[in-house]
Formats: structure tokens, sequence, C-alpha cells
């Protein structure tokens, strides 16, 4: 089965669209636009100004339209879910990968995040659509194409055991970085997840004693906290993942996923994705020179989140 001229081809559901207590799933055309840029939020903003996305109605369809359609295309096969505990090198990760002309990457795309934490659908439903909607983000709309990646939002490390059950053979990995590192990234501007009430604090796994006892510079440090545990949990039940440590470098970290999902690649294409880490990851025209963080200490505990780290640290058998 082959794409092309196929009437869907670079059409691709991107969000959730709720009406008179029904789900529909608003589409957009992608042209010949790759995703490119450091978020899949990115690339969607590049495709609007295309005319088939600028008229004045939208393609919409049914759950049930979405889920016959996606077994009409060839879709490029799933090689990794990359989980991550944000401000670790998770967006480095994913432009250096986005540079191979054989990876497609697809970077928090939020219609995964829309349908993991929906409440109109059950176990089984969120099942079929994640596999649809992941095979219509992965279609192959370029004949090099080979390799579907697809690095998730932070907090779906809550999610890991139940999107486990769903692709059972695919290779995972768990990315993160100094706990100090990461908050003291998060001071410089706060990612939304470590703002209170931003999103809901169950789903961090957050209770409302914790909530209520927790001040507002320590619950950065508390979603940390939950992060690790998620990562300790999954890496203790499951044996296909990898820890991937930012501390580590960042060529080390890409070397290390590259070899874990057994993907080869040419040495052209190894060239372009270590060249891209010499680069900003948000900015590919910037050069790289390290983070700089303010001098002064952060307001905030963290005994408990550096005892899950040095547990995180050693809680892995490497392969």
């Amino acid at each position: 089965m082959e794409n092309i001229n196929h009437p869907l081809l670079n059409w691709i559901p991107y969000k959730l669209v709720e009406k008179d207590n029904e789900i529909y799933f608003e589409w957009i055309y992608l042209a010949d636009i790759k995703y490119a840029e450091p978020f899949f939020d990115e690339t969607i903003a590049k495709c609007r100004s295309h005319a088939y996305n600028s008229k004045p109605f939208k393609v919409i369809t049914t759950v049930e339209n979405l889920l016959d359609w996606s077994a009409a295309l060839l879709s490029v096969e799933l090689k990794s879910l990359v989980f991550h505990v944000s401000r670790c090198g998770s967006t480095m990760l994913s432009q250096s990968l986005a540079t191979s002309s054989e990876n497609i990457m697809i970077s928090e795309a939020p219609i995964i995040d829309e349908i993991l934490r929906s409440d109109k659908f059950d176990r089984r439903k969120k099942a079929s659509l994640l596999k649809a909607v992941i095979t219509l983000l992965g279609q192959r709309r370029f004949p090099e194409q080979k390799n579907l990646i697809i690095k998730l939002d932070a907090w779906h490390i809550f999610n890991a055991d139940y999107l486990r059950s769903i692709f059972s053979e695919i290779p995972f990995a768990l990315l993160y970085r100094n706990p100090v590192e990461v908050l003291k990234s998060h001071q410089k501007l706060a990612g939304m997840h470590m703002v209170p009430n931003l999103l809901s604090f169950q789903v961090f796994g957050i209770s409302e004693e914790e909530m209520n006892e927790i001040s507002f510079h320590q619950y950065g440090a508390l979603v940390l906290e939950k992060y690790f545990q998620g990562f300790l949990h999954f890496s203790e039940t499951d044996q296909n993942v990898i820890k991937l440590n930012y501390n580590e470098g960042m060529k080390n970290v890409v070397e290390k996923f590259i070899s874990f999902i057994n993907v080869n690649y040419a040495n052209k294409e190894l060239d372009k994705m270590y060249e891209r880490l010499e680069k900003h990851s948000k900015n590919e025209n910037t050069v790289f020179k390290g983070d700089s963080f303010k001098e002064e200490e952060l307001q905030v505990d963290f005994t408990e989140v550096n005892l899950l780290h040095e547990k995180l640290n050693n809680s892995f058998i490497e392969l």
C-alpha cells in the first residue's frame, strides 16, 4: 500500500473539538511541511497560511471517521516513545533526531494529551484513538521516511503503564536531569506544569493534602518528585526501557538512544544529528554555549527530590 495520491495524504487530525457533548476531530493540511520545529504546535502554526487551512470552514470529522480513515494510509514504524522531566534535553534530543530525513519526530502533540486526559472515552476507546492518531501523524509522506519517534509531555510518565498496554513491544526512553538544574531553568521561564493550578494537580498524582501544605516555591520540586517516582516505578516493572541522563552529555544521550531503538543510520545522517547538538535546542541559528542560571539559591527544599534522583541514577541495570 502506498500513500501517493491518496486523498488523505498530508492531512492530519490535530485537536479535539467538543460540541453538544460530542467529540469531533479537527484536521489540518500539512502540504510538504515536515515536523522540523522544536514543538508540534509550531509546525501547525506554519501550516495555517496554506490555502486549504485559510478557508472560513474547518475540516471536522467524527471519531468513527478517524478510526476508519487511519487504516487507509501507510504509516512509518513507531520506534520509541520518549518520556522526560522537562528542561532535561528532550527538545535537543528531538531536534537532533529531526535532522535525519529518515525520521518523523513528533514533539509534544497536544492531540495525544487531549485523548489521554479526556473523560469522554473509556480505556479501550482511548487505545484505539491513540493508535489511529499516531498512524495518521506518522503517515509516510516522503519515500525516505522509516522511523517514527514520539516525545510525549512530561506528565505522561503517569500514563506509562497504560501506554505500555497499548504499545507492548515499543522501546520506551526516560530522559532526566539533575533536579536543581531543572528547577533553575523553570525559574527563568516556568513551564505551565510547574505553576500551581495551570494544570490540575491530580494530573501529577498530588493529593489535596499535599496541595494544602505546599508553598508556591516548593510546588515545582513536588512535581519533579512525582516525575522521578513515576520513572522509578516504570523502570522497576518494565524490561524494554532505557534511562537517558542529560548530565552525561547530549551526544551520549543521542548515541544511547539510537543504539537502544536499534536503528542503523548512515554516517551522513549521524553527522547531521551530532552537528545539531552544537546549536541551541529552540533555535538552530544560535550556538549553544551551555545553560546560565542565577547564582542565588532557590527557595526550595531539595532533600526528597535529590534522594529520588540519586535512586534513579542507581536503579537501572545497563544492558
